[in-house]
Order: structure tokens, then C-alpha cells, then sequence
């Protein structure tokens, strides 16, 4: 299956299970990989043919920074349920949210969680 990367999207956003993080906000990121046939779009050089970055970019801004929810689990899995309801030609989804700056002690780069969801 063919694949569109879009990655590093940056968005702040309200989620979290601490008051704190619902009321401040923090930056989360976003990988979101796209799986779809773009055999059509190859041949076409048509955007119709494909799935428009700005378009899933776009999705996954109003979810991030959209309702606080308590866990990034499921920022990603409304931002997956999103893209199916918005691109037909979506097969597969693999997203990951990416919490930089979470509340819990220790030296780390980041915490995240990843998902896949087929359409069915």
C-alpha cells in the first residue's frame, strides 16, 4: 500500500488527566501516515487523485486544539475516525501524538502513543 507522511505538526491543545493541563495547555505533535492506493494520482498529477495535506493537517489542528479530552489516545483516535470520514480513498491510518512536555518527574524527550485503524 502506498503511503502520505505528513509529520511534526505542532498544535497546543488541552488534554490531559490533571486540572492543570486542561487549564494551561501544552504543545503536542502529530505524525500521521496515510495509506491508500496512489497509483491513479501518479499517472493523473491530480490532487483529486490523492489526499490533500493542508486538508489532513487541517483535520488534525481542530481535533488537538479542539476539545480538551483526558488522554492522548484518544486526541489520536478522533483524529483516525476524522480522516476516515473525510478521504474515501483512506485505507489505513497510522497516527502518532506525540506529548513533549507531560507533568510526570524525570529526564526524557517526549512520551506518545501510536495507533493503526483500517477502515472497516
Amino acid at each position: 500500500m502506498d503511503k502520505i507522511k505528513v509529520n511534526n505538526m505542532e498544535f497546543y491543545g488541552y488534554h490531559g488527566v490533571f486540572k492543570e493541563e486542561n487549564r494551561l495547555g501544552q504543545r503536542f505533535r502529530v505524525n500521521a501516515t496515510l495509506e491508500l492506493d496512489l497509483t491513479k494520482a501518479g499517472a493523473s498529477d491530480n490532487v483529486e487523485d490523492s489526499i490533500n495535506y493542508a486538508d489532513v493537517y487541517n483535520v488534525c489542528k481542530e481535533i488537538v486544539e479542539g476539545e480538551s479530552l483526558n488522554l492522548v489516545e484518544a486526541v489520536a483516535d478522533q483524529i483516525a475516525i476524522c480522516l476516515f470520514a473525510q478521504f474515501e480513498k483512506l485505507q489505513q491510518c497510522t497516527i502518532e501524538v506525540i506529548k513533549p512536555d507531560p507533568p510526570i518527574p524525570g529526564h526524557y524527550n517526549s512520551v506518545a502513543i501510536e495507533i493503526t485503524r483500517g477502515r472497516g
